[in-house]
């Protein structure tokens, strides 16, 4: 909350991040959570600006509350009376097809006591730019007074304000066709009470926005543009700098697509002078693509430059599934020459993994998952369901056309079935996405694993943190890993509207139950795996392992030398 002048009249604007419902009902937030919101902290940089320029007028002081529900519990009551005093917003931010119920859901109570609500996101920027007329469920929240908001809001948010503090929101802010520039506008930043909330002290920010590439399931290029938009390095060390006065040095770049970043050098070039010059403490996660290793000095430069994880969208394994998303660049051939170009760089490697192509059968999917652990150095896989998410062209095709897609959205994560399969029931494929959690994750390639990570100079007790956040969440709460976090919070009595509210023996007996029985669970594993790493640790030849994933790891030096303990 930041303080009014005297005599100044309130302008309350309320940023919210949104989570969205588990399948019990219960809204998925933790007293950590795991991935910060880039929009979020976009968004708080925007009002920031707006209230530095006194853009609702000399007298009037903009007073902004951020919100992040993944991590915080949000009281609707408290935000109502923040509204009392007069004109005020509240925006939810960033909503994805996912959010969409839950954030109608906080909507309405505020609609009815007189507030003020916009929602913007990729599920209404999505709709709006794919398809000829909002959605059935667009339409209710334009009839409820809800204003939406489709594109980027540089250069526009202040419209909205303005618009608000005159009672004349509009239905929706269509700027889709025009997005904005990223250069000299106001930088992402997130006040640090919130980022400390994230486990591991994360924070975000976007370098560019856009993506050249066709992939049929994407709906960033089609949000976002096919045409890269980027901030300069000057940018990018301004926003590192201001989190380094607030004790952040922990960053989490979301574009899409980094590699093709027309200023990837020049960032990089910058972060690696902050680092080898000033002796910053900074690190990175980056999401890349598979030809990243094509790009002369990528990779050995976003060593220097303090990566420690990239996310690389593999997809699959097999060039028929690859060819039916429209996903042609994916080299198949060459996954493992990249993969070992990051390793020689001593970086952990996500890679994402779609179940569900026309041609996937459980037989296929584990015969490739064996492959993927035999054959290439993949640190962590997370496994996705292919969703035809509002705002590709997948969802175009099958909402124009008429076909099945799972009428409710809070289903749209990723993890649940929405749409039919050419030879696979929903029940089937569901099956095909857990047991490919449970045949990656055993204990055994877990092990094998870490002795890969020792091998080839990556600290294995990082690598036991991240597998045990991504057990937990797959085995123990059945969400994906990047809507997890630590120490999982429910409330008896907030679940989503139709379902009933437990009895307080039956929800807090389940509650005490799960949480002795799921530590157990993580303790065991934890001991397990830190038995393994601390042989490591003491064994002389712990370098010297190599298997059929490593064959051809040391026919090159490194190129930059990084201390093991980062």
């Amino acid at each position: 909350m930041i303080a009014t002048r005297h005599g100044a009249r309130r302008f309350p604007l309320v940023l919210i991040r949104p989570s969205h419902y588990d399948d019990d009902g219960y809204v998925i937030q933790w007293f950590r959570s795991a991935i910060p919101s880039n929009t979020l902290a976009v968004m708080y940089g925007l009002a920031q600006d707006c209230r530095e320029r006194r853009v609702l007028g000399e007298d009037v002081e903009i007073v902004v509350t951020v919100y992040d529900e993944t991590n915080t519990r949000l009281r609707l009551d408290r935000i109502v009376r923040q509204m009392q005093s007069g004109p005020g917003l509240v925006a939810f931010v960033g909503v994805q097809s996912n959010q969409f119920p839950r954030v109608m859901d906080m909507a309405r109570p505020l609609r009815a006591a007189g507030v003020a609500v916009c929602m913007g996101g990729f599920h209404i920027s999505g709709c709006v730019a794919m398809l000829p007329e909002p959605t059935p469920e667009l339409k209710v929240a334009m009839a409820l007074g809800i204003s939406l908001f489709a594109g980027e809001a540089e250069g526009r948010f202040e419209q909205v304000l303005r618009d608000a503090s005159n009672g004349q929101l509009q239905s929706l802010y269509n700027y889709l066709p025009d997005p904005p520039a990223l250069a000299a506008v106001p930088l992402p930043i997130l006040p640090a009470n919130r980022v400390r909330r994230t486990s591991g002290n994360l924070t975000s920010f976007d370098a560019g926005r856009g993506c050249p590439f066709e992939c049929s399931f994407c709906t960033i290029i089609n949000v976002h543009g096919r045409r890269p938009r980027t901030r300069s390095a000057d940018d990018v060390e301004q926003i590192v700098r201001a989190n380094l006065r607030q004790g952040i040095n922990r960053f989490f770049i979301t574009d899409d697509n980094f590699t093709r970043n027309p200023a990837w050098e020049s960032i990089f070039d910058r972060l690696i002078a902050l680092r080898e010059q000033e002796k910053l403490n900074l690190k990175f996660v980056l999401q890349v693509d598979t030809n990243c290793h094509r790009v002369p000095r990528f990779i050995e430069k976003a060593g220097r430059a303090g990566v420690a994880r990239v996310f690389v969208g593999m997809e699959s394994i097999a060039a028929e599934n690859l060819k039916a998303v429209n996903k042609r660049q994916n080299r198949i051939s060459e996954y493992r020459e990249m993969l070992l170009a990051w390793k020689r760089a001593r970086v952990m490697v996500f890679v994402g993994y779609i179940l569900g192509f026309p041609g996937d059968t459980p037989e296929s999917v584990a015969r490739d998952i064996e492959i993927v652990q035999r054959e290439l150095p993949v640190d962590l896989m997370e496994f996705h369901c292919l969703t035809p998410l509002p705002g590709s062209a997948d969802h175009q095709r099958l909402y124009t056309t008429g076909a099945y897609l799972d009428p409710d959205l809070n289903k749209f994560d990723l993890e649940h079935v929405v749409m039919a399969h050419p030879t696979l029931t929903t029940a089937q494929w569901e099956k095909v996405y857990r047991d490919a959690w449970s045949a990656y994750y055993t204990e055994e390639h877990m092990e094998r694993l870490l002795r890969r990570a020792a091998a080839t100079g990556i600290n294995p007790s990082n690598l036991v943190m991240m597998l045990m956040w991504f057990y937990n969440c797959f085995a123990l709460e059945k969400l994906d890993p990047l809507q997890g976090g630590y120490l999982r919070r429910r409330r008896r009595r907030e679940r989503r509207p139709g379902m009933p509210m437990e009895s307080r023996w039956r929800f807090y007996s389940e509650w005490v139950r799960k949480l002795v029985g799921d530590h157990g669970k993580l303790v065991r594993l934890l001991w397990r795996l830190n038995r393994v790493r601390r042989s490591l640790k003491v064994d002389p030849e712990a370098r010297a392992y190599t298997d059929e994933a490593l064959a051809g790891f040391g026919k090159s030096e490194p190129s930059c030398r990084r201390d093991r303990a980062e």
